[in-house]
């Protein structure tokens, strides 16, 4: 059964699917769909052509759905699109994509931390982490399983690869490889995300692979085509497969 507070405004033409709990003073606009057993606790504001998934939870302040800072905005019905199951903490916020019809995505399984900000058109893969305070820009694409540290920012269009890590206050101009470990201002990597590699279960034969890559990326003093030709003919994988096809499909180029 949908549980509204009698504080809470709904727009007509919002839809709340069954199980919803929509808390004291929390605003829902008339183009918003809430997935079922999703909570909104209180405060918190839903706007715009928004979609919520299943069994998500959001925090007090959080604003999710509202309009893109993008100066090019020229009208429409740009959209943001959260996955199920992810959470959402105070004073967050998450911008619509900027051209009619495009969408800012963040996947299932995330959880954003307080006060982080994702900004227009950012596509957020499944069960990502994002710490308090950090801001993606524009266009930014971060990879399933990628965790980013507390007041760090990505700047627009960058790409953060699968289960890679940020630490905390850095400044990320380039592309983060898949499973490695990059941190500093400007960030700079320092190793594969062994920790985060080793928590995901991922075997050793395929951890080792991955240090023998960052070696050879990092340490070999070899051009990046150079270094990926290498890789390619000395190991195999889908994690190594996935490491080549990312950095040759970099339009930033990547954090060396």
């Amino acid at each position: 059964m949908t549980r509204i507070h009698p504080t809470a405004l709904l727009a007509e033409g919002a839809e709340l699917d069954e199980d919803v709990e929509v808390g004291p003073y929390c605003i829902v606009g008339p183009h918003v769909r809430v997935g079922a057993g999703t909570r909104l606790l209180s405060h918190v504001v839903l706007d715009g052509h928004t979609t919520i998934g299943r069994r998500c939870t959001i925090y007090p302040f959080a604003c999710v759905g509202t309009l893109t800072q993008d100066l090019k905005y020229r009208g429409g019905a740009p959209r943001v699109e959260v996955g199920d199951e992810t959470t959402i903490r105070e004073y967050v916020t998450i911008h619509t994509a900027t051209a009619d019809g495009d969408v800012t995505r963040v996947g299932s399984k995330c959880l954003l931390m307080a006060s982080c900000h994702v900004a227009h058109d950012c596509q957020v893969g499944n069960e990502v982490i994002i710490a308090n305070y950090a801001g993606l820009a524009g266009h930014v694409v971060v990879e399933d399983g990628a965790i980013i540290g507390g007041m760090s920012g990505i700047h627009q269009f960058v790409r953060i690869g699968r289960l890679a890590y940020v630490g905390g206050m850095s400044a990320v101009r380039q592309d983060v490889p898949p499973y490695m470990l990059a941190e500093g201002h400007p960030a700079t990597i320092v190793s594969p995300n062994l920790v985060g590699l080793r928590r995901r279960g991922l075997p050793s034969e395929t951890i080792d692979a991955l240090r023998s890559a960052h070696r050879i990326l990092y340490r070999s003093g070899m051009t990046i085509p150079e270094a990926l030709k290498r890789i390619e003919s000395e190991l195999s994988g889908p994690e190594i497969a996935h490491l080549v096809e990312f950095i040759r499909a970099s339009q930033r180029g990547i954090i060396r």
